[in-house]
């Protein structure tokens, strides 16, 4: 079971895949479209989100649950 959700530079389309999967799950003209659906799929399947930058870096990351952390706050 996937447990991530990426957002990655794909020439000029940004792509948005979940670990595991073999095809995309979209393909969107700009980084805010494609960072819009990963959050929707990541919220509807408790995946945690990796949005990478144009250099392939990891920009940011957000969970949506499986939160390993066991602390309050």
């Amino acid at each position: 079971m996937a447990n991530q959700i990426f957002v990655s530079p794909s020439g000029d389309d940004w792509k948005v895949k979940v670990v595991g999967n073999q095809k995309a799950s979209a393909v969107c003209d700009t980084k805010a479209e494609a960072v819009e659906k990963a959050r929707e799929i990541a919220q509807n399947q408790r995946l945690e989100l990796l949005v990478q930058n144009l250099d392939g870096t990891i920009g940011w990351r957000n969970s949506y649950g499986n939160d390993p952390r066991h602390i309050k706050g």
